[in-house]
C-alpha cells in the first residue's frame, strides 16, 4: 500500500498529519471485506466464498461492509504512518471518532492526529562533568565491604538506657496470645520497631513502654471475601524487657577464619580488595552512564513532562519491577512489607521516578538532535542482531510492517547520543565511601 502523508508541526505535543490512500487500495480493501464475509457466512443458493455483492449488500447492508472495510484499511494503515513519519506516538494513533467511509474508484483522504513527546531545549548541550570513584578499589572501599560482611555477625545485647521506646529502637518483648494471635507469641523476642516487624497497633501498643512494664493490647482487623467484611479479633499481653543494641564483632583472624574461610584478616581484606577491583570492571562503565545522564536530565528546560508520556514511563517501570519480583518469586506485597514501605509511597516513588526517566530521556533525543545523529538501516539490522535475532531481514520487515520501528531508531540514537556524552564527559575521580565515612564520623563526634 503505498500511501501519501503530510505533516503538521507538532503543536501541544500533538501531530497531526494528512493521509492519502489510492484509489488501487481502497478497491483492494473493499474487494477484501466482501471476499472475507463470502467465505465467513453462508449464504443461501451460493456455494461458500461464491456470494457476489448484491446478496452480501442484501444481507449485510452495503454500508455496515463498507464501514468494516474502512475500519480494517485503518487499521492497516496507522503502523504505515508511523513508519512513513518515522515517531513513535505516546499511547495510540487516531483517525478520530468518525472517519469517513471508504468509495469505491477514490482516493481515500483522513486525518491521523498522535500525542508526540515534546522537543525540548537543553541549558547546555555540552558533556557534564560527573564524579567517579577510582578504578581501583581503595582501602575505605575494603572496610566498607567488610563492615557489611560483619554486619552479619551481629547479635543483640541489652542497652543500659532507663528510658521509653521510640520508633526505630531494637528492644526485646516477651507477647502472649490471649486470643487470635498465635502466630506472635513469643519469649524475648528481639524486634525492630520499624513498621515491618509488627502489626501497627501492636507496635503502637510497645512505643511508649519501659522496662518491666507490662499492657494488654486489643486490636481489629478487616477484610473483604467473597463479598463480605469479615473481622478479626486479636488479643495479646506484652511484656516490655529492654531496650536492645546490636553489637558487631571485632574482626580477629579467628574470626576471619571460623566466618569466612580465609586464614587471617590480611587474607580476607586481599580476598575483598580483589572482588571490588573486579566488580569495578563492570559496574563503572555503568555508573558513568547513569551519571551522565542524570546530569542531562537535570538540564531539560521543561516546567512539567505531559501527563500520558510520563504514565507511559511509569507503567513501563512498573511492569520492570513486578517482571523482576517475579523471577525473585516475591509478590509486591511481600517486598513492601519486608521493607516497611507503604504501598502509597512506593507509587508516589515510581511517579518520581518517572519524572526523573522521561526528563533523561527527553535530554538525550535533544542531544541526539543537536548533534544530527541518525539510525541506519545497518544500525537497524545490528540492533536485532545484537538482541539474537536470527532472520534479522525478516524481522526487520515485519516490525516496519507493524510500525515499531521509529521506536527502535529513537533507542539507537539515544544511544550514539549517551556514548558521545560518555566519552567526552568531564570526570574528577574521587573516593567516595572515604568521604562519607569521614563525614559520618564527624557527625557522630559532634553529637
Amino acid at each position: 500500500m503505498n500511501i501519501t502523508v503530510t505533516a503538521e508541526q507538532p503543536k501541544d505535543n500533538k501531530l497531526a498529519a494528512k493521509v492519502v490512500v489510492p484509489a488501487a487500495d481502497v478497491n483492494a480493501a473493499i474487494k477484501k471485506t466482501y471476499k472475507q464475509i463470502a467465505n465467513r457466512y453462508n449464504f443461501q443458493g451460493f456455494r461458500r466464498g461464491k456470494a457476489p455483492r448484491p446478496v452480501i449488500n442484501a444481507m449485510m447492508g452495503e454500508e455496515g461492509v463498507v464501514a468494516q472495510a474502512t475500519e480494517e484499511l485503518l487499521n492497516e494503515v496507522a503502523p504505515l504512518v508511523l513508519e512513513e513519519l518515522d515517531v513513535t506516538p505516546v499511547g495510540q494513533i487516531s483517525f478520530g471518532d468518525q472517519p469517513g467511509m471508504l468509495v469505491e474508484g477514490s482516493d481515500y483522504e483522513v486525518t491521523a492526529t498522535m500525542e508526540v513527546r515534546p522537543s525540548v531545549e537543553l541549558e547546555s548541550y555540552d558533556a557534564p562533568a560527573v564524579n567517579m570513584p577510582p578504578e581501583e578499589a581503595t582501602e575505605a572501599e575494603v572496610d566498607w565491604q567488610i563492615d557489611q560482611l560483619l554486619s552479619y555477625q551481629v547479635t543483640y545485647e541489652d542497652a543500659d538506657e532507663d528510658r521509653e521506646a521510640a520508633e526505630g529502637d531494637i528492644v526485646n518483648v516477651s507477647i502472649e496470645n490471649v486470643e487470635g494471635a498465635g502466630h506472635l507469641a513469643a519469649e524475648n523476642r528481639t524486634v525492630m520497631l520499624n513498621g515491618a516487624q509488627l502489626p501497627e497497633e501492636l507496635q503502637a501498643a510497645i512505643v511508649g513502654m519501659k522496662k518491666g512494664e507490662v499492657k494488654d493490647v486489643e486490636w481489629t482487623k478487616t477484610h473483604e471475601h467473597d463479598g463480605e467484611t469479615v473481622s478479626h479479633d486479636f488479643k495479646v499481653k506484652v511484656t516490655f524487657n529492654s531496650i536492645q543494641k546490636a553489637v558487631k564483632p571485632e574482626l580477629t583472624d579467628e574470626l576471619a577464619k571460623k566466618s569466612f574461610g580465609y586464614d587471617d584478616v590480611a587474607a580476607l581484606r586481599e580476598a575483598v580488595k580483589e572482588e571490588i577491583a573486579n566488580d569495578k570492571k563492570t559496574t563503572l562503565p555503568e555508573l558513568k552512564e547513569d551519571r551522565v545522564v542524570e546530569a542531562m536530565g537535570k538540564l531539560v528546560k521543561l516546567d512539567e513532562v505531559p501527563e500520558n508520556y510520563k504514565n507511559e514511563i511509569f507503567n513501563e517501570l512498573a511492569q520492570e519491577f513486578l517482571a523482576q519480583l517475579q523471577r525473585q518469586g516475591i509478590s509486591l506485597d511481600m517486598y513492601l512489607n519486608a521493607r516497611g514501605v507503604k504501598s502509597d509511597d512506593f507509587i508516589a516513588d515510581l511517579h518520581a521516578q518517572a519524572d526523573e526517566r522521561a526528563r533523561q530521556s527527553l535530554a538525550l533525543d535533544a542531544v541526539a538532535a543537536k548533534l544530527g545523529l541518525e539510525a541506519s538501516e545497518e544500525d537497524v539490522e545490528n540492533e536485532f542482531a545484537r538482541a539474537g535475532i536470527e532472520d534479522v531481514k525478516k524481522s526487520v520487515a515485519q516490525w516496519k510492517k507493524e510500525g515499531r520501528l521509529p521506536a527502535v531508531r529513537d533507542s539507537i540514537k539515544r544511544t550514539k547520543a549517551l556514548d558521545w556524552l560518555v566519552e567526552n564527559a568531564q570526570v574528577t575521580v574521587k573516593d567516595e565511601v572515604a568521604e562519607r565515612a569521614a563525614e559520618a564520623e564527624k557527625a557522630a563526634d559532634a553529637e
